[in-house]
């Protein structure tokens, strides 16, 4: 193939990439743990949403954070599927630019939101904790609902450029991306262009998204535990913390890959290439997987709802 028409049909797919030196092993040993964990986490979630849908007893303000979580969850492990199991299944690697562009779109929107719900939920704690008396009046049914789409509106604001950014350049390497799914930091390096606006774009709607609601999500943990050190009862203090051992598994379980694979995408040129795939499985696997999982386990009542729904 001359040089000519090798450049016109990489810049026609991308290929993405399971786990190096396993190919052997990774359409048996490893695509059946991947799809455990898929079904589990799909499963996991929807069996969430169903109860807190059927059961009024649930209708309050954090189990409509909780149902917001799933749902975020369940979208992110959607978007992520196709590409994943099509490698570890049938060892198809190729996909194509629009293809990715879209991919890549969903993937940054949902986990944008799941950040922006995990600061919700921050705040729901906040006002339980710190102002109870007017927990209810606060947190109305309508007013949570707004948020969630003024939140949803500014993920999908914030990346719509993306993927016509990224459509501009013209792709000439070859393209082998980093992950078996497309991230707009991947993407970008396979351009024969110059990155920058795309580079200062994609740093400055993270600050704006993940950084903002990391810091206010600080701020709220900084003023519960004010709060909760000024109780005199070491069994009311106790008990008002263990209400934030949820959220706070499900924001470490978010934050520390979804900010361990941004700082090794712009900064870690330098680190193994397994432990950016590895990290990668873990931004987009674990938190759809656990959360439901946490959640059933620290919340009794909904423990105790969907004992019933197995055990009738």
């Amino acid at each position: 193939m001359s040089p000519v028409n090798a450049t016109k049909f990489n810049s026609l797919v991308f290929l993405l990439t399971g786990i190096p030196g396993q190919e052997d092993v990774q359409n048996l040993w490893i695509s059946v743990p991947f799809c455990l964990m898929y079904v589990i986490s799909i499963a996991g979630n929807s069996l969430i949403l169903f109860i807190i849908r059927t059961d009024p007893s649930l209708h309050e303000p954090m189990y409509i954070f909780l149902s917001m979580l799933a749902i975020t969850d369940f979208g992110l492990s959607i978007s992520a599927i196709p590409t994943t199991l099509g490698i570890f299944l049938f060892n198809s690697r190729e996909i194509s630019l629009d293809a990715c562009f879209a991919q890549l779109f969903f993937i940054h929107s949902f986990s944008y939101i799941e950040s922006s719900v995990l600061l919700l939920m921050a705040f729901d704690r906040f006002i339980a904790i710190c102002n109870p008396l007017r927990y209810a009046s606060i947190l109305t049914p309508r007013r949570i609902y707004r948020m969630g789409l003024l939140f949803v509106l500014r993920s999908v604001a914030l990346n719509i450029p993306l993927p016509f950014l990224l459509k501009r350049f013209r792709y000439c390497r070859a393209n082998v991306l980093s992950h078996s799914y497309c991230l707009h930091q991947d993407v970008m390096k396979m351009a024969c262009s110059d990155i920058t606006v795309n580079s200062f774009y994609g740093f400055t709607i993270k600050l704006l998204s993940v950084g903002l609601d990391s810091f206010f999500i600080f701020f709220s943990y900084v003023m519960i535990l004010k709060t909760v050190l000024s109780v005199t009862s070491p069994t009311e203090c106790l008990r008002a913390l263990n209400t934030c051992v949820s959220h706070l598994c499900a924001v470490l379980l978010f934050y520390i890959p979804d900010i361990g694979l941004t700082v090794i995408h712009r900064f870690g040129n330098s680190s193994s290439h397994l432990l950016q795939i590895i990290l990668g499985y873990v931004y987009l696997l674990v938190p759809p997987l656990m959360n439901p999982i946490v959640y059933s386990v620290k919340s009794k009542h909904l423990r105790a709802r969907i004992i019933r729904v197995f055990f009738k």
